[in-house]
């Protein structure tokens, strides 16, 4: 695939503190784009500056919400090198993500070729204080000007990047965690699978709901029964229960994790009894009664690890690891993003070095 630059014009003044970056506020100075229509698939491949699409107000994905995302980082190493994580995994899930939506899939290798062209352009982007990166963000949006239900023909393909700083400033501060029994964000047969915009406008009522009683985040539970964990926000969740880090299998409802993956492949590798289920909430509310449960964490792409402290469901709630990151937590977030920056081995060959 044949890839064109396009130069801006003028450049951006990059952040001069970097303890200021923030998270999604700050974008580079370029894009990747590539087109993609019924006659010439995916074509017209560019890295031209960051700048707004020229759309149509009948642009289907504004009318019925065809549109798919991805999320990873580039990390720069202590001796200045740049890195990334699993990069081939997050374009393959997303054409998972395209199939359930109707979207003609993309060659994982072009993508490939298209985001390493752009963080060659990109890369004094790359912040170097500790613990900050450089957010990917891959998207597609239907462009259709058209007003009627059915799949478009054309398409935009575009990755972006920011700047952002390091996701605990201060410290792994354990959040409160409020489980929704009322609204639900998906269920078997849907695509809560996928990584597409719907799926988190689902969820925006229950955070304002969970925000208003005091809780970060929200847990989801099945919609089915609303018996059966699924997952928090944007993040998986894990238990340690009785010693054994349990998670909610994936049955079509909730998001194969590539951070979710990665920290069962390294506890399974350090040791841990991994166990991958079917999650009554019931349970895990009363193995904390029983004192058997001694951890909960989220996992994901912002936070890596995301330690539970507080659990409340109906009027009952639950206390973790006295109100702070337990053993478990704060080894596999040391590991992997011990892995991510390069300051661990790679003995998984997860890492892309560029």
């Amino acid at each position: 695939m044949q890839i064109q630059f396009v130069q801006a014009p003028t450049l951006k003044q990059k952040p001069a503190d970097e303890s200021k970056l923030g998270f999604g506020r700050i974008f580079t100075d370029y894009m990747f784009t590539m087109r993609y229509d019924r006659a010439q698939g995916w074509h017209d491949a560019k890295v031209e500056p960051y700048g707004p699409f020229q759309m149509e107000p009948s642009s289907m994905v504004l009318h019925y919400g065809q549109t798919i995302f991805e999320g990873l980082k580039c990390y720069r190493r202590e001796d200045g090198g740049l890195q990334l994580f699993r990069p081939r995994d997050n374009f393959k899930r997303m054409n998972i993500s395209a199939e359930r939506l109707s979207i003609p899939a993309f060659d994982v290798e072009d993508a490939m070729a298209g985001l390493l062209k752009l963080l060659e352009v990109e890369k004094d982007w790359v912040p170097h204080a500790k613990d900050t990166s450089l957010y990917i963000r891959p998207f597609i949006i239907a462009t259709d000007p058209f007003v009627g239900v059915r799949a478009s023909n054309t398409y935009i393909f575009c990755i972006i990047l920011s700047p952002v700083g390091a996701y605990y400033a201060h410290g792994l501060s354990p959040v409160g965690i409020y489980v929704e029994d009322k609204y639900v964000r998906a269920v078997r047969g849907g695509f809560g699978f996928a990584k597409t915009a719907g799926n988190y406008a689902a969820s925006l009522k229950a955070g304002e709901v969970a925000h208003e009683k005091g809780y970060d985040q929200v847990l989801w539970l099945d919609g089915v029964e609303q018996k059966y964990v699924e997952e928090v926000g944007s993040m998986n969740m894990m238990f340690v229960l009785d010693n054994k880090i349990i998670t909610p299998m994936l049955n079509g409802s909730i998001l194969a994790g590539i951070t979710r993956d990665s920290i069962l492949k390294l506890a399974a590798s350090d040791g841990y009894q991994v166990e991958e289920r079917r999650i009554p909430i019931a349970e895990i509310f009363e193995a904390a009664e029983q004192g058997r449960l001694q951890e909960a964490f989220g996992t994901g792409t912002a936070a890596v690890v995301s330690p539970v402290g507080e659990l409340c469901w109906e009027d009952k709630k639950i206390t973790l690891s006295g109100g702070k990151i337990g053993p478990v937590a704060q080894r596999m977030y040391d590991e992997l993003t011990g892995i991510q920056w390069g300051r661990m081995a790679d003995r998984f060959n997860w890492i892309l070095k560029l």
